[in-house]
């Protein structure tokens, strides 16, 4: 091979691409072939015409800093993650199963709470939860869905098993650096997408579209009228809104904030234009609960709507991802999704949670806190990568903290061992070296459900790190389903 496999014959972890031989997997020969023409010069001329293009698209995410905001450019490695279509089909299946038994569940809570009374589920998690919103007691959404966009944070462990880390059911970001990355590759390796089939992602902004438009509360929109739908963005200095922008404009929606929209004493969302008032009848909101209504939850907010969840709850206007739906995403309630799935499907998971620990049992929290020094110990609803302990690589002194932290509130933490995540090569300095990463595939759900063909591929960009997270960091590489050769 041309360019080299470097830090390989010690690589621990299950490689994506690379056997335990050295040798491409059957689903990334192609790749390798093609890559294995090219000499590390013009692979490199590649890499940087990439960057070059992604500055000028203005692909950039926001880092928050003591320095303040940072807009950077998107991390891109031009070594994509290749996954074989008869893999694929088991994973797109678990993720469908995955997402109906959470919906059932969230619907459940905010209703008939059949899932307590029965003892599945613990009244004390329930208790407990940050994101349980009683302000949605007894409201049942079209179609009984609540959580209509799901981005699922999957990982690989040494043996080959594929893993469901967490779900993320608030207000899942990601998707358009999906979109990005293949619109990326395809200009940086044409003849590769000429030579092979390679599953599309281009669709997700139609599907996207349908997906939010069935949630119209109007049912007699004539056959050439189309419902207006807006995401609503915090604004300009928000981490996500080269996202917001970019799905807004690809759908064809409209982009709005808080202070573009108001409702009026029909309970209709009313949307200010320069022609006047119009009516709003899905909202695609990127703002957290807390923040949506300042009639019903922070009366300080001034990213919000008032009067929006009295419109929601009068049936006027859609909202994806429904308020409260992030009551399941917690990474307590994780703990119990095989559980949940049981009792709704009568099934089990086809894709396995990570073992877990919860703190709020005195036996799991003794466990746990003897344990430190091997686990992976996060808080329950914090995202980015933020507020975890990951254990072998921590001081005694984090260690201690957080151990005190877990004392004075176990139903906050729970515990996993410290997987040894699967890598995959990535480009650094002319050669390729292993580097840890996850995959992030995106689920849609409302009169029907669509899982993304790939995913968000989250690639830690230092040598031997386990995290991921852009914030932190980390990059992506484009993901290809491909039929994988005998």
């Amino acid at each position: 091979m041309r360019i080299e496999l470097r830090n390989y014959s010690d690589n621990p972890a299950y490689d994506e691409l690379v056997d335990a031989d050295g040798q491409p997997r059957p689903a990334a020969r192609v790749l390798f072939r093609h890559i294995d023409g090219l000499d590390a010069g013009e692979l490199e001329a590649r890499r940087q015409a990439v960057e070059a293009a992604i500055m000028t698209m203005g692909i950039t995410f926001t880092v928050y800093s003591d320095a303040g905001n940072i807009d950077r450019a998107w991390p891109f490695d031009i070594i994509p993650r290749v996954i074989a279509r008869g893999e694929w089909a088991r994973i797109e299946a678990g993720l469908k199963q995955r997402l109906t038994a959470l919906n059932l569940f969230i619907n459940d809570l905010y209703n008939e709470q059949r899932i307590v009374r029965d003892g599945v589920f613990p009244l004390e998690v329930l208790s407990g939860s940050k994101n349980f919103r009683e302000q949605c007691r007894g409201i049942t959404p079209r179609f009984g869905v609540w959580a209509h966009i799901c981005g699922t944070d999957l990982v690989r462990d040494r043996d080959g098993t594929v893993y469901v880390l967490e779900d993320n059911l608030r207000v899942p970001s990601g998707v358009s650096y999906m979109l990005e990355n293949r619109q990326l590759m395809k200009r940086l390796f044409p003849e590769i997408f000429r030579a092979i089939s390679i599953l599309p992602v281009d669709d997700y902004p139609t599907q996207l579209y349908d997906t939010l438009a069935a949630l119209s509360p109007r049912r007699d929109l004539h056959p050439d009228e189309r419902p207006v739908i807006a995401v609503l963005t915090p604004g300009i200095y928000n981490s996500a809104y080269f996202e917001h922008s970019y799905l807004a404009q690809q759908m064809g929606a409209f982009l709005v904030e808080g202070s573009d929209l108001v409702v009026r004493e029909d309970d209709r969302v009313y949307m200010n234009t320069v022609s006047g008032l119009r009516r709003v009848d899905v909202i695609y909101r990127r703002i957290d609960d807390d923040f949506l209504d300042p009639e019903v939850f922070r009366p300080e907010s001034a990213l919000g709507v008032p009067g929006l969840m009295r419109a929601w709850r009068a049936g006027q206007v859609g909202i994806a991802n429904a308020p409260g739906a992030g009551v399941a995403d917690d990474k307590v309630v994780y703990a119990f999704v095989p559980k949940i799935i049981k009792y709704y499907l009568g099934e089990d998971p086809i894709i396995p949670n990570v073992p877990s620990w919860l703190c709020m049992y005195d036996d799991e929290r003794e466990y746990v806190l003897a344990n430190l020094d091997k686990l992976v110990v996060k808080p329950a609803n914090e995202s980015g990568g933020y507020g975890m302990l990951i254990g072998p690589r921590a001081t005694q002194a984090e260690r201690d903290q957080f151990a005190e932290l877990i004392r004075a509130n176990p139903r906050n933490y729970m515990a996993q061992p410290t997987l040894s995540i699967s890598t995959a090569p990535t480009l650094v300095d002319g050669h390729m070296e292993p580097r840890h990463l996850d995959l992030r595939p995106f689920v849609l759900q409302s009169d029907q459900m669509f899982v993304t063909t790939g995913g968000l591929t989250r690639v830690a960009m230092k040598a031997g790190s386990l995290v991921v997270n852009s914030s932190q960091g980390g990059g992506s590489k484009d993901t290809w389903i491909v039929e994988a050769e005998d």
